[in-house]
């Protein structure tokens, strides 16, 4: 997928795949590649500033970890964070219908 299709809809994916569990930058990265089934193989570089942004947003709090001697920066939702989730979510199944009405053809217009 192009990274400009991409584009507005980052924020609400990173939310999403924290309201499983916190996670770090790295762990992020692999999770969004595991559930797209690779459509998603985003550079850390990629999800840093918007996990930032998040952060600024009060939407995302973080805490440092040490894990076999490294130090990981881990994300989790804030409590404002799991109301804004569950926002985008409806938001994108509204959005999501919309464009797939437009797109799929009905069987009373053939277009």
């Amino acid at each position: 997928m192009a990274q400009s299709e991409l584009q507005g809809h980052l924020d609400a994916m990173l939310l999403a795949v924290l309201q499983v569990s916190p996670l770090h930058g790295y762990g992020l990265v692999e999770e969004l590649r595991r559930r797209s089934n690779g459509e998603f193989d985003l550079a850390e570089g990629t999800i840093y500033p918007a996990l930032h942004r998040l952060e600024t947003s009060g939407l995302l709090s973080s805490r440092w970890e040490v894990v076999d001697g490294r130090r990981r920066r881990v994300y989790a939702l804030s409590t404002k964070g799991r109301e804004a989730a569950g926002e985008r979510l409806a938001s994108w199944r509204r959005f999501s219908a919309a464009i797939d009405a437009v797109l799929t053809p009905t069987p009373e217009t053939g277009r």
